[in-house]
Parts: structure tokens; sequence; C-alpha cells
């Protein structure tokens, strides 16, 4: 028992967790409202998109590379979806959409793909040019501009819920999208490919330290490509649900999201070398986020603060981080020490 607790009190998501909760209580103290019905779903609905990007971004830093791109290339897909769909005067359901989405996306993920994994280029660098490609062909070879209107099936899906939530106090009604499901489904699938397949142990292995992946049998530059392209996917459902939740379709909504994304993924104890982190601290850092930008109006802070409280966390947990591979990597040198001297 005491070696559990141990282990439970050296992991970061412990401490992101208890940071929630504390956030929450100090909220409803404040406002009264944290715990509401209606504010609990308004919460949940605001994690979804940034939820879905969060698992991508968490993939890539697993590989210990890092995506600045997704946002565009969420941009782009969702853009070119729904105006072809509109120009074909599609008035089907939401699935067609999707597998437009997806097939886009992967394309766009492969692109990446192709640099950082077959020619072994810097991640960083890759994806900060593809993100000036995609949203150059979006701004000029698509001629982008606010879509008013969507395609009936998005729209329907974009208004469909689970079920409403009603504050009995003051009356205030929210609904819970079925795009939830989006993001469980999204978590769940990561989840299982992680940690259950041979693909998701060389995601792990190459972050840890590709020579040795290398060495250990996995294809490097295979799994690297693979992984970019289903971050591709991921990141095309996540531009969808955004388009289909606000009815329509802005070019330029998403692009800047990356940031506070990767610093929810890293401030739930991703390891920004790679190879060391879960989808449990991945989401509760991304959760974390979202109650920052979405509930410091209940404690009565301005909305002007919201981004020096999100760069504190991204300079926080960027430095846990950080800390976290100093203290692992002196603990491998006294282990290595202690075995050379026996």
């Amino acid at each position: 028992m005491q070696k559990k607790l141990k282990k439970l009190a050296g992991r970061t998501e412990l401490y992101v967790f208890l940071i929630i909760v504390a956030l929450a209580i100090l909220i409803q103290a404040k406002s009264g409202q944290f715990f509401t019905s209606n504010n609990l779903v308004d919460i949940a609905s605001a994690l979804i998109v940034p939820g879905i990007f969060a698992v991508g971004a968490f993939m890539v830093l697993i590989s210990g590379g890092i995506d600045v791109s997704f946002p565009a290339l969420a941009s782009l897909t969702a853009y070119a979806t729904t105006k072809l769909l509109l120009d074909a005067g599609y008035e089907g359901g939401v699935w067609l959409p999707v597998l437009a989405a997806l097939a886009i996306g992967a394309v766009l993920g492969a692109f990446n793909g192709l640099f950082v994994g077959c020619f072994n280029l810097n991640a960083m660098i890759i994806t900060l040019g593809a993100s000036s490609v995609f949203k150059g062909f979006m701004q000029g070879t698509l001629q982008s501009k606010q879509l008013a209107v969507i395609p009936t099936g998005m729209k329907d899906f974009g208004t469909s819920a689970l079920f409403t939530a009603t504050n009995p106090v003051s009356g205030l009604s929210s609904r819970m999208p079925v795009a939830f499901l989006g993001l469980v489904i999204v978590v769940a699938l990561a989840w299982f490919l992680l940690n259950k397949t041979y693909f998701g142990r060389g995601i792990y292995a190459i972050g840890g330290n590709p020579a040795s992946a290398k060495a250990a049998g996995f294809n490097v530059k295979r799994t690297k490509f693979l992984l970019y392209v289903i971050v591709g996917m991921i990141s095309s459902v996540a531009g969808l649900i955004r388009v289909c939740m606000m009815q329509q379709c802005h070019p330029t909504n998403m692009l800047g999201m990356e940031m506070n994304i990767i610093a929810g993924v890293v401030l739930g104890g991703t390891a920004i070398t790679g190879g060391a982190g879960t989808l449990t601290g991945c989401m509760l850092g991304t959760l974390l986020i979202v109650l920052v930008e979405n509930s410091m109006i209940l404690i009565g802070v301005p909305t002007t603060w919201k981004q020096v409280f999100t760069g504190a966390l991204i300079v926080i947990g960027t430095g846990v981080s950080a800390m976290q591979v100093i203290r692992a990597n002196k603990a491998a040198d006294k282990a290595k020490i202690r075995k050379e001297a026996a």
C-alpha cells in the first residue's frame, strides 16, 4: 500500500486533479454556480474540440515530436469539406462529411509524416511550415471566406443533444451535444491504440529513444509516418465538429489554438522530450486549461486577465515537465553509477 501511495504521489495527474478540485471549490464558493447542472454541461461542451485536438497533440509529443500545424490542418479540412458539399448541393446526413474530412485530414497528415517520418526532418520546423502551407492554400487557392450556411446534415448534428440540463434557480438551460460522443470515441480509440497494440508501444519506444526502438525491431520511419496520418484524421474530426457546433464555417477561428492545447497536454504530465505520459493526464491538463478559459468570469476575474492565467499555466506546465526530465536523468545516472560500481 505504501509503495502504491508513493507511486501515486509521484504522478503529475494527481496534482493536476487536485488543482482542478481546488479551482472548482473556489469558483463554487465565489459564485455558487460551478456545480450547477447547466454549468457542468457547458464545461463538458467546451472540452469537446480542445479535448480531441489534445489527443492528437499528445500522441505526437509521446513520439518525441511536436505538431503545431493541427489547427491549420483542421481549418483547411473543415472549410474544404463544407465548401465542397455546399457546392454539390449535398443534403444528406453527417457521415459523408465525416468521411470526407477524414480522407482530407489523412492526406494533409501524410504531408507532415512524409517529411518528419520518412526524411527524418525536425518536427517543429516542418509542422510550422506546413501550417503556413495549409493556411496559404485555404486563403489563396480556395479563396476562403466565412460560410454562414452549412450542409443540413452537419447542421442537424451540431444542434442534436444527448440531454438538456436546466438550472432550477436561474432557469438557464444547456444542451449536452451529441458531438461529446465524438470525444469519447476518439479518447477510447487512442487509449486502445497506445496501450493495446504493437504500433502504440512503438510510439512510446520511439519517444524514449529512436535508436533503441529501431534496435528492438520497430520501424521508426513507418511508425512516425502513420502517426502523423492518424493525427491529421483526429484533427480533421475536431475541425468538422467545431463547424457543426458553431453552425457556420469560419476559416480562421481555430488558428492559434495550438499553444493552449500543447500546454494542457504538457501540464498533464506528458514529457516534452517524449516517451512518457498518459491519456488521463492529457485530458486532465486540457480540462484545467478549459476551466481557466471558461470559468474566470464566474469568480469576478475580467476576461482580459484570461491570457495571463493561461500563460502562467503554460510556464508552470513546461517547467514541471522539464523538472521531471531532469529528475529522471539524474535517477538514470545514479543507477548507472551504482551498476558500474557493482
